[in-house]
């Protein structure tokens, strides 16, 4: 839960202002994993197929989205 004192301290910050070269410096979002941007693909999985998904991430100590590629990999090799 956030308290209405941080809340209040990151609204002080905003007030200030940012460096946006700073923040240009500091990256945002994920790093990427190539030379091309990658794309969000949606795929429909049953409970059971996720859950099995889910088990193997877990087991090799993975993102689910991880799991989901090195499976593609292997799948398209």
């Amino acid at each position: 839960m956030v308290s209405d004192e941080h809340i209040q301290k990151w609204i002080d910050e905003a007030e200030v202002g940012y460096d946006v070269e700073e923040l240009k410096r500091s990256g945002r979002g994920r790093p990427g994993r190539g030379a091309e941007p990658m794309q969000v693909v949606a795929v429909r999985l049953t409970a059971e197929e996720i859950a099995a998904l889910d088990a193997v991430a877990e087991r090799e100590r993975l993102p689910r989205s991880e799991a989901i590629r090195r499976a593609l990999a292997g799948f398209t090799a």
